[in-house]
């Protein structure tokens, strides 16, 4: 909506994983070495943690990206709670094998002998697991009983395990001690500093076509990085209502104020509060009377219509805005 607008080709801060806008910070610089380091070996585990939204997948994109076509065979698998059996039939279907209805040592044989067909074709099966907090032990044990698979002394499989920080954990306990053992590179994603940040602003700006409007003030670059803490996607979800935000104000720059504004709207918004927070807004048992008298109650009640009713104002010209379009599109059909 904003893009004809400011002039944009493309929508800067969308949330899903685009390896074009890749910001090689020193972290993701770092995290991408050890990648290609493992792929280098060609055997083993890799394994890349970080905070939800600190941009493992898009880092995996990106490495994707730059391999020879025709060489890797790749499997993607995204993980939501699997336990063993589960999880071999899963990466099965993600290498193109029907393993429905399988055993599991029906499913592990026509895995062995897709992987090792595959080998002997001059190619290199790749798995990579996001997600991989969410793993059983139990499927976590088998993906270390993949990695014995051999051709000679070629293994048949390597795996790229993405995951959150809890992730961590789980590899530390003892009873993953042989699977630690064939970790090779192993990297934990933290956030942008305060410069990446704007790097980072400007970065996903000038790949969708930014050509100077809008423009921001270092204050407002300061205000993103105290509200985001640094994390890509936090960054990603505010700079995306902060130019929503100048497209329905008609602003060609934007302050810190602006930026504020729009995060004091953010936070009237369910995911963007903190527990405490959302706790506040559960329905409480019915106060006294005294207590619907108490000054600080009016007061606190009063900031939070006056949020809401600041909110509602700056959706109404939004919602006009897409009925005109949606109206005038009608007109020249």
């Amino acid at each position: 909506m904003y893009e004809s607008y400011y002039h944009l080709r493309d929508k800067p801060f969308q949330l899903n994983p685009d390896p074009r806008f890749f910001f090689a910070s020193r972290g993701h610089k770092r995290a991408f070495a050890y990648l290609e380091y493992g792929l280098s070996l060609g055997e083993g585990f890799i394994v890349i943690t970080g905070e939800v939204g600190a941009g493992k997948t898009t880092l995996a994109k990106s490495l994707l990206r730059k391999l020879e076509s025709g060489i890797y065979v790749i499997a993607q698998l995204v993980s939501t709670q699997l336990a063993a059996d589960d999880a071999l039939r899963s990466i099965a279907a993600a290498f193109g094998l029907n393993a429905e209805g399988s055993t599991k040592s029906a499913v592990l044989k026509h895995l062995e002998d897709f992987l090792r067909m595959t080998v002997r074709q001059g190619q290199r099966p790749l798995l990579i697991v996001d997600e991989a907090q969410n793993l059983d032990r139990s499927a976590i044990e088998e993906l270390r009983m993949l990695s014995n698979f051999h051709e000679g002394d070629k293994p048949l499989l390597q795996s790229f395990l993405l995951g959150q920080p809890e992730f961590r954990e789980t590899l530390q306990s003892p009873e993953m001690l042989q699977l630690r053992q064939r970790v090779i590179a192993s990297y934990h994603l933290g956030p942008l500093d305060r410069m990446e940040t704007t790097q980072y602003i400007m970065h996903r700006l000038k790949t969708a076509g930014w050509q100077g409007s809008p423009s921001f003030s270092e204050d407002a670059f300061d205000a993103v990085f105290q509200f985001t803490e640094g994390v890509p996607r936090r960054i990603n979800t505010l700079c995306d209502r902060i130019l929503l935000f100048g497209y329905l104000e008609e602003r060609p720059h934007l302050d810190a104020a602006a930026v504020r504004e729009v995060i004091g709207d953010l936070r009237q918004e369910v995911h963007h509060q903190q527990p405490h927070e959302v706790a506040a807004e559960l329905p409480a048992a019915p106060l006294p009377a005294t207590a619907v008298a108490d000054p600080a109650l009016q007061e606190g009640l009063e900031t939070r219509l006056v949020a809401i009713e600041r909110s509602l104002n700056r959706l109404i010209p939004l919602v006009r805005k897409v009925l005109y379009t949606v109206s005038l599109g009608k007109e020249h059909e």
